[in-house]
């Protein structure tokens, strides 16, 4: 994809709504875009929007194998709710087991270097698996959302996954994303009601106090700086 047409497209969309930006992808590349769930409430508006567009558009989320009930519950009401399908993609059964073999059923607690192998077993390699033959994924990040994010655009190439990412929520304020959950009636995490904003995996999260950062309860012995996945690495 060339950096020209991706400046377009920025210019293009820099004043457009979400909805105009998925209906334009979603038809532009057709079969070959997919939008990749988290089940957290930015994913859960632009399910609810992809639904409103094209119902038998991609999507698909992750299973790491040590997700929260509460959020196998969500894809489940989610999918029946919209009458959608939502894809959901696992670990290599395999490499999970040798990996928990050599460094521990609870390694990501011990350093950074072992939390970040965990999550390229359980999420970076069935990403892989999911994007592939893709020309385009749609996400639900924000700029808001953390330091790691705040240079981000509503348009970009992805160059560790070849493809291009699309980032329809890129400048939603929190407070738009749960307005427009609420305006719409669309179902989220029964965890968010508990103090979890940022939910992933259940040992990696925990609720935030007040006036703490919204991914605060996410990797919490960690710097700010390093509280990525892998799945968007720059």
């Amino acid at each position: 994809m060339l950096p020209e047409q991706i400046a377009q497209w920025n210019k293009q969309f820099r004043n457009s709504k979400a909805e105009e930006i998925l209906a334009f992808f979603i038809n532009h590349f057709k079969d070959n875009v997919a939008f990749s769930t988290s089940l957290g409430p930015e994913d859960q508006v632009i399910t609810y929007m992809i639904s409103k567009i094209d119902q038998s558009a991609k999507i698909f989320t992750l299973d790491t194998g040590r997700l929260f009930p509460e959020t196998y519950d969500l894809i489940d009401t989610t999918a029946k709710k919209y009458n959608i399908n939502i894809k959901v993609y696992f670990p290599d059964a395999t490499d999970v087991e040798k990996m928990v073999q050599e460094k521990g059923i609870n390694l990501f607690y011990d350093n950074i270097e072992n939390r970040k192998l965990c999550c390229h077993i359980r999420k970076i390699k069935p990403l892989e698996r999911a994007i592939k033959g893709l020309e385009g994924w749609i996400t639900g990040l924000r700029r808001e959302q953390a330091v790691t994010r705040k240079n981000l655009q509503t348009v970009e190439w992805d160059g560790n996954n070849n493809l291009l990412k699309i980032n329809p929520l890129i400048s939603w304020t929190e407070k738009q994303v749960w307005e427009y959950i609420k305006n719409h009636n669309i179902p989220v995490n029964s965890l968010h009601k508990k103090g979890f904003t940022s939910i992933g995996c259940q040992p990696c999260t925990r609720a935030i106090q007040p006036g703490e950062d919204v991914r605060a309860g996410r990797w919490w012995w960690e710097n700010p700086e390093t509280k990525e996945c892998g799945l968007h690495k720059k």
